[in-house]
Formats: structure tokens, C-alpha cells, sequence
């Protein structure tokens, strides 16, 4: 789901490109990005993992391991690379589906250079049962399920 149709409630073409840069990041790591889980990295976001690795040029440690034998090194790059610019939090910033398909049937088509997402940081989980207090103890809220 876009950042601008999670946070505001805003749709456009440019939503339906975010999503399918997360498909295909999803395709290139082999995982799936709501159940994302990376066991020698501090949890983060799959685009996050990707963009931290792809800004430190290992971009190939994203990749599924038996996509890394079956297909160019070159080509996983520029996908990632593709699906980064898919995923920019502004949706101004984002290719149309056009520029997409073009991008990814040209090789000498040269690409912009992304912009860090904006969830790319460390995510902090606290998951937690019973009564759940404030900070300054004036509120106390019980969670239960519908």
C-alpha cells in the first residue's frame, strides 16, 4: 500500500507503481514484504533492507539465492534498482507504468538515482498482552480483540 493512500487516504496511478515495486522487490528477495524477516540484520522493512543494501552496493546479498545463479547479475541490479524508483515515498518522484516498462526492456536507458524511503529505519516491535499504561500512569487501556 502506497505512503500516500496509508497516511491520507490518497489514490492515483502513481500508488498502483508502488506496489508493484513491491512486487517486485518481493520477487527479487524471495520474501514477502508484510512477513519480512532478515536474521543477521536488525529488523527492517524490506524496502528499507533493499535500499541499505543497494546504497552500499551489495546488492546482490537481496537477492534470492537461486535467482542469483539462474539469471545476469546486471539485470537483478537494474531491477532492484527499478524497484526503488517505484517505491519513493513522493509519488511525484515515482516513474509512470510507461517509464517502468521502458526501463526494464532498455539497458541503455540510464536511471534516476532513488531517494531514500521513508521507512527505511531500524522498526521497533513491542508486542505486548494485559493492561497497558501511559507514560505518566493517568491512562489505562486493556487491548482485546473483536
Amino acid at each position: 500500500m502506497s505512503p500516500e493512500y496509508a497516511m491520507d487516504g490518497l489514490f492515483s496511478i502513481k500508488s498502483d507503481v508502488y506496489s508493484f515495486g513491491i512486487l517486485l522487490l518481493e520477487i527479487i528477495s524471495g520474501q514477502l514484504n508484510r512477513k519480512f524477516h532478515h536474521p543477521h540484520k536488525e529488523a527492517r522493512s524490506l524496502v528499507g533492507y533493499a535500499w541499505s543494501l543497494w546504497r552500499e552496493g551489495k546488492g546482490l546479498e537481496f537477492v534470492d539465492p537461486l535467482l542469483r545463479v539462474t539469471s545476469p547479475t546486471r539485470e537483478i541490479l537494474r531491477c532492484i534498482h527499478i524497484g526503488l524508483l517505484c517505491v519513493q515515498d513522493d509519488a511525484e518522484s515515482r516513474p509512470t507504468m510507461a517509464s517502468v516498462l521502458l526501463m526494464l526492456g532498455s539497458d541503455s536507458l540510464a536511471l534516476p538515482v532513488p531517494t531514500e524511503p521513508l521507512f527505511s529505519s531500524k522498526r521497533c516491535v513491542k508486542v505486548s498482552s494485559g493492561p497497558q499504561s501511559s507514560v505518566n500512569g493517568v491512562t489505562n487501556t486493556e487491548v482485546s480483540p473483536r
